[in-house]
């Protein structure tokens, strides 16, 4: 079905774009992440990526024409698809009915709204600027300040990193493309707001605050009037609260990253009695992680039994237990949204069913000691498994599909998913035509995404697009365990670990490893006897690695 791709709003203060460049035509190829188009923003010249596959069927604003933000940018669909529906009585700038729904009707009545303020809420001073909440992917709605690179009364500099962002998607930078004073910080570390909501004000010392926060229309100036009642009808209780936990013994703020505070919250560690190694003291990760609780307290404890045992006039036959019942909310990250609302819909959508299959690693083990004794060489289990998959995938194309509802997409091209385990939860980088590497390629590959996730460093780009997923608990001792589909995938396959146990060969028994692959698949495209096939296919190859190479 083909996707309306609309202009993007590339900076907080865009209002419409012109395309300066095309880098694809009509009837060109489109591959998730290839850059359609320059565009020209009131700010500077940036690319722009695409969301998704197909072919370039229409461009809506040819090169040098300026159109607003939402307008009929291009349409990406299947090659000789039908789209004088998307174009019938829309122009050029119409906005996409497939992915936006009524909402043309909404940003007039919004645009109406938006001017009706400004006129009667005065103009805001020559060099200052309001900064907005950003959209940092396609699908943000709203944005967690992770933490604040600056601090109010801090010079900013075009460029300078502002925050750190969290969307739905990943932890991100987000930079200043203004210079002066950092007036006003309006959503603290760890609050989450919609986009276009006031993020901050730059602009020279100075200059009233308030009046600007008044001055401002539409969302700005409802946002800064939530803010402000937030703060006034905080009760008295949850001011002590959060000042606690900032605020150490003589009075003085703590230093903290947000990662450590969180990790802080879960352990019960009082962030007040662990010593910073960051810069300028500041606690880090790995403080928390160290930190041992002091023993000071145990002879106190010891004193005050001592003390009431004293006091009681009757000897207690039995300890009783005295320990304090207690619960703790922690706010969930968008991150942490994003996984129970993609995994809840595939579990409740697809019709799973599970094929367990126990392969013979003794063969593999000895191939991957020969490949890593060569120089400069590293590959691992998991390398092997991706590409034993990616090239099972060829020869039973039915697991690699998408069900669509009334059609199934047969997928050409093999991106093999690979899960990795972060700090917040589960993130999925993708193997691009990962049948065409080679099992160094794929090990570096994996590597490096591995890595960026870790770091929050991943690009939206790079966790899309998977035609196949897989889940490998080995390295933890899960010896078998079940996955959730990554939709739009019609199968995952889960790894467990290679164990050695007694085995039955030529008729004696012998000590042998072997490891267990567990097939998840989606039953309205791929069978059971399909996925069985699939499965054979894959052990001959994880079990013979020299065929993968042949």
């Amino acid at each position: 079905m083909a996707i309306v791709v609309n202009m993007p709003r590339l900076s907080d203060t865009m209002e419409e774009g012109t395309v300066a460049k095309w880098l694809k035509s009509v009837g060109d190829k489109v591959e998730e992440g290839d850059i359609l188009a320059e565009i020209e923003t009131d700010k500077a010249t940036m690319e722009f990526e695409s969301f998704n596959e197909g072919t370039l069927l229409h461009i809506g604003i040819p090169e040098g024409d300026t159109a607003p933000v939402d307008s009929l940018l291009a349409i990406i669909g299947d090659e000789g698809e039908d789209i004088s529906s998307l174009l019938n009585g829309s122009g050029t700038s119409a906005p996409a009915s497939e992915t936006t729904g009524d909402t043309a009707s909404e940003d007039e009545d919004q645009m109406e709204v938006s001017e009706d303020t400004e006129q009667g809420g005065g103009e805001i001073p020559e060099g200052v600027e309001v900064v907005k909440m950003p959209r940092l992917s396609d699908t943000m709605e709203e944005g967690t300040v992770a933490s604040w690179l600056k601090q109010v009364g801090d010079d900013v500099e075009e460029g300078d990193i502002l925050a750190e962002i969290e969307t739905d998607k990943a932890t991100m930078e987000f930079e200043s493309f203004y210079s002066g004073k950092l007036l006003y910080i309006g959503i603290q570390e760890g609050e989450s707001s919609p986009v276009d909501a006031v993020l901050a004000i730059i602009g020279p010392e100075g200059t009233d605050v308030d009046a600007v926060l008044n001055n401002k229309s539409g969302v700005g100036k409802k946002s800064a009037a939530t803010s402000s009642v937030k703060e006034e009808s905080k009760p008295a209780q949850a001011d002590t609260k959060k000042e606690d936990t900032k605020s150490v013994a003589d009075g003085e703020r703590i230093f903290a990253s947000p990662l450590a505070k969180k990790i802080a919250a879960d352990k019960g560690i009082d962030l007040a009695k662990v010593t910073g190694s960051g810069d300028n003291g500041r606690i880090i990760k790995k403080d928390i992680e160290n930190y041992t609780p002091s023993t000071a307290a145990a002879p106190e404890a010891a004193s005050a039994g001592k003390a009431e045992t004293a006091v009681a006039s009757q000897p207690v036959s039995m300890a009783l237990p005295s320990g304090e019942e207690g619960t703790e909310e922690v706010k969930n990250s968008n991150m942490r949204k994003a996984i129970a609302k993609a995994l809840g819909n595939s579990k409740f959508s697809a019709p799973h069913f599970y094929l367990t299959i126990e392969v013979d690693m003794d063969n593999a083990k000895a191939s991957r000691a020969q490949i890593n004794s060569l120089p400069d060489t590293k590959v691992s289990f998991n390398d092997m498994v991706l590409k034993a998959c990616a090239m099972a995938l060829k020869k039973h194309p039915q697991v690699n599909t998408t069900w669509n509802g009334d059609t199934t997409t047969y997928n050409k091209h093999i991106h093999m998913g690979v899960a990795v385990a972060v700090d917040e939860g589960l993130v999925v980088p993708v193997v691009k035509h990962c049948d065409l590497l080679g099992l160094t390629q794929i090990g570096a590959a994996v590597k490096d995404l591995a890595g960026k996730a870790r770091s929050k460093k991943i690009a939206p780009a790079e966790m899309q697009g998977s035609t196949f997923t897989v889940s490998n608990l080995g390295m933890f001792g899960i010896l078998e365990f079940t996955s959730i589909i990554n939709q739009p995938n019609s199968a995952i396959l889960s790894v467990g670990a290679i164990v050695e146990k007694p085995v039955v060969k030529n008729g004696e028994i012998v000590v042998g490893s072997t490891m267990k692959l567990t097939l998840a698949c989606d039953h309205r495209t791929v069978d059971g006897a399909v996925g069985a096939q699939f499965l054979q296919t894959l052990k001959s190859y994880v079990e013979n690695p020299v065929t993968m190479l042949a």
